[in-house]
């Protein structure tokens, strides 16, 4: 049987690079580009319709934002994952993005592998970020509590601070050399001791409340 490609949709105001996206992804082999719109007004029917199980977001379109494209997806269709593709660096658009649901963030500046990269990561379960974001996020840690409220062991405060960076389980078990099972199982625990249902919700909590 045929195996079934992984659909994308791409919503990116400059025609000329959805365009370019398209093309590009389409040419893998690998994904389907089941939808590329200049705005993202109708996200929710998108989502509901042609069922992505990736979409690439652009933050500045006309009509609604990119942030609200996110959570009108993640209302529609949750198990859609969502890549911020934009310019903006700054926090604030960072922080909305992830609170709105995002499960991860590149900036438009990463080069094609990384992006084909990032959404193999993606589809694994992790949060691919751009390393200047990632260095943001990370960066937000430094003024962290003293005191470790939700218990978490030092391996799952390691294993935290990979899935902060961006990383897959598979990236995560290479990283701290043990097995993928286990890091799964760490995972797990994580989410029950912050109380949360996945990574994303994970990274939104630890930066909210400076846990790591």
């Amino acid at each position: 049987m045929e195996q079934r490609l992984v659909h994308i949709a791409l919503f990116e105001d400059n025609d000329k690079l959805r365009e370019s996206l398209a093309y590009l992804i389409e040419n893998t082999g690998m994904y389907k580009v089941v939808g590329s719109y200049n705005n993202c007004n109708d996200a929710a029917t998108v989502a509901r319709v042609y069922q992505p199980d990736v979409v690439l977001m652009d933050i500045d379109m006309p009509g609604d934002s990119g942030i609200k494209g996110v959570a009108a997806i993640k209302e529609a269709r949750p198990e859609t994952a969502v890549i911020m593709y934009t310019v903006f660096e700054d926090e604030d658009k960072l922080f909305q993005a992830l609170c709105a649901g995002a499960n991860g963030y590149l900036l438009k500046k990463t080069p094609p592998a990384r992006l084909f990269d990032a959404i193999a990561e993606v589809l694994e379960g992790g949060a691919p970020m751009s390393p200047a974001i990632a260095r943001k996020v990370l960066g937000t840690f430094q003024a962290r509590t003293t005191t470790n409220l939700y218990d978490l062991s030092d391996r799952e405060m390691s294993v935290l601070h990979l899935l902060i960076k961006g990383y897959s389980i598979k990236m995560i078990s290479s990283e701290l050399n043990v097995a993928f099972d286990t890091v799964r199982s760490h995972l797990k625990n994580i989410y029950q001791k912050l109380h949360v249902n996945s990574g994303k919700e994970a990274i939104v909590k630890a930066l909210r409340e400076k846990i790591v």
